[in-house]
């Protein structure tokens, strides 16, 4: 039998490498910061230093093991760290830094309890970056145990572990313990600032962000791009355009640079708070513009009712912008469904799978489907349903479907719709809600009884809406029947003045929606302290005239509402923009920009 010969440990040379004797340890560094983050030739070096009798020199294993990481081979990395006797708390370190850096998360994880389990001094330094490894993680329960370690170590009160714990705690959406490290701080780093205003911005909680930015601005704390963009988002959601102007000033005033990710802030910022023009000045004057910006001008466009200036900016990217990605077809597909440009939908769906090879997700599948049921196709978007959408659609397409049928008041079609969805989401009340109203849109109120007491059986509640306004920097919510604001007497008595005058014009109020068992006279009452009305008729009696009004709803509005602030717009000579959960509405001279096709 043939003699099988052994693989060597390490890795043979492939030519001669020639190192002076003397002085060795400083040339072979040389050598392999030359070599880089390049596999074959980290693993020459490493034979040079076990052939030169340097495998002992701790600098050089460290500085090897860091940029055979960074070369993006862990298991090389754990085959030299495994050959290094009795590593110290400087290799655990680079180790775990280099890890999380370079992609393998879970390996500095792993070496953080190995060193954890040697009793080895941890520093700040080691804190930092495994606090930072958890919170890109998400790992709750094991960030909690580090923290732990952090306290009996005695570095809870180190600025940049302090820094490093707010942001884990709040990326993991545990925003009370992050307020409570944040408040503990002695010193504030930006970092830490960053952190927690990010934290409660992207756990919804926009309007304590917008708090926390205004003290951070009281304590004279210069704001960075981190800072800038968590803002301008929080402002996209609260439709609070004076700050969000305010903070597009500062950007220009203060000559920042307009990355890609600020400007695309800044273009969401002002397409969500009704400034769509503002938004398209933004995108014409970036420098660089990426798929994310093209994107985001297109969906600007399409949450405003201007499908074909969507279509003709897609257009253009098609032709001198970067490739469309899925996102982009969501966005365009999404302005063809709230401007009826049902052709142009269809085209759309062709050019995704044809010009750039793109399978329509689900997503995709939702607008079409809301494309053709809110232009009266049901029939077709039924079909669409059935023979192009593999597997079971989603409840996103049957929601979808079912708003298409109260729209067009089609209640059979309707009916069977909510079946479907009712099985596949048994427990969320909003389609309750909408098929409870298209029974009292067809007069079935027998049916619409049956559905509440379907739902108060479940335990299940209509989701509670409400409407923010801002003005002069403050942002007011409003809840239907709200009486906690301070104007409430004031705002009240003007609305009150406000629908008497729209009757007079011709406005007769809807309240077919609401609870049957009401007298006519209680359900007209019920509509009219819509949160909505209560918010426009704030605005109004707190701005001067010609002052543009911005509400800002977070559910679609009702149909009551939606004639009262046409009539409104009349009788003020006000404009005034709402933004429901779906769409725009720009309301001026008694008609809307939607055209009743919402």
């Amino acid at each position: 039998m043939a003699e099988v010969q052994k693989q060597p440990l390490v890795p043979t040379l492939t030519h001669q490498v020639s190192v002076p004797s003397s002085p060795p340890h400083s040339l072979t560094y040389e050598t392999l910061l030359k070599a880089g983050s390049r596999l074959r030739p980290l693993q020459q070096v490493h034979a040079h230093i076990i052939v030169s009798g340097l495998h002992r020199s701790r600098a050089l294993l460290t500085k090897l093991i860091t940029l055979a990481c960074s070369a993006g081979s862990i298991a090389y990395t754990r085959q030299l760290f495994f050959f290094v006797p009795n590593p110290d708390s400087f290799l655990f370190n680079s180790l775990i830094r280099a890890s999380s850096r370079f992609g393998f998360p879970f390996d500095s994880i792993v070496f953080y309890q190995r060193m954890h389990r040697a009793g080895l001094l941890r520093s700040n330094y080691t804190f930092t970056a495994i606090v930072k490894v958890c919170a890109d993680l998400a790992v709750l329960k094991l960030g909690k145990v580090v923290h732990s370690h952090v306290v009996v170590s005695g570095f809870g009160s180190d600025p940049f572990v302090q820094a490093a714990l707010v942001t884990f705690y709040a990326k993991s959406g545990d925003l009370v313990v992050a307020r409570k490290v944040f408040d503990k701080m002695p010193e504030r780093t930006i970092i830490a600032w960053n952190s927690m205003i990010a934290g409660y911005e992207q756990n919804g909680l926009a309007k304590e962000a917008v708090e926390l930015f205004y003290q951070m601005l009281e304590m004279r704390i210069e704001p960075d791009s981190a800072t800038l963009v968590s803002v301008l988002s929080a402002c996209s959601h609260l439709g609070a355009l004076d700050l969000g102007r305010w903070v597009s000033n500062y950007i220009f005033d203060n000559g920042f640079s307009v990355s890609v990710i600020l400007g695309t802030s800044l273009i969401n910022m002002y397409s969500r708070c009704g400034n769509v023009s503002k938004a398209r000045e933004i995108f014409d004057g970036m420098l660089e513009r990426n798929v994310v910006a093209w994107t985001a001008m297109i969906s600007g466009y399409g949450m405003h009712g201007y499908g074909s200036q969507a279509i003709e900016l897609f257009d253009q990217m098609r032709n001198h912008g970067p490739p469309p990605n899925d996102v982009t077809f969501v966005a365009v597909l999404s302005a063809c469904a709230h401007s009826g440009l049902v052709n142009e939908g269809h085209q759309t769906l062709l050019c995704m799978s044809q010009d750039y090879g793109l399978l329509p997700r689900m997503e995709h599948h939702v607008c079409m489907v809301d494309l053709l049921g809110r232009a009266g196709f049901l029939n077709e978007a039924v079909q669409y349903v059935e023979e192009m959408i593999p597997g079971e659609p989603a409840p996103a397409v049957w929601t979808a479907m079912l708003g298409a049928c109260k729209m067009h008041k089609n209640f059979n079609l309707g009916v069977e719709v909510a079946e479907r969805l009712l099985t596949v989401e048994p427990d969320n009340p909003g389609h309750y809600v909408l098929l409870s109203n298209i029974y009292a849109s067809a007069g079935r109120m027998d049916r619409v009884e049956r559905v509440r007491n379907m739902m108060i059986r479940r335990g299940l509640k209509k989701q509670v809406g409400y409407s923010l306004v801002e003005i002069n920097f403050v942002t007011h919510m409003f809840c239907m029947g709200d009486e906690s604001h301070p104007q409430t007497t004031e705002i009240y008595r003007y609305l009150d003045e406000l629908i008497w005058k729209s009757r007079e014009a011709g406005y007769v109020p809807e309240s077919d929606s609401v609870m049957h068992e009401l007298e006519e006279e209680e359900r007209e009452f019920a509509v009219r302290f819509h949160s909505e009305k209560l918010a426009v008729a704030f605005s109004l009696m707190n701005t001067r005239h010609g002052t543009l009004i911005r509400i800002v709803k977070n559910l679609r509005m009702c149909g009551d509402c939606h004639s009262a602030i046409k009539f409104m717009s009349i009788v003020t000579n006000r404009e005034i923009i709402v933004r429901d959960k779906h769409r725009f509405h720009h309301f001026k001279h008694g008609s809307c920009s939607c055209q009743d096709y919402w």
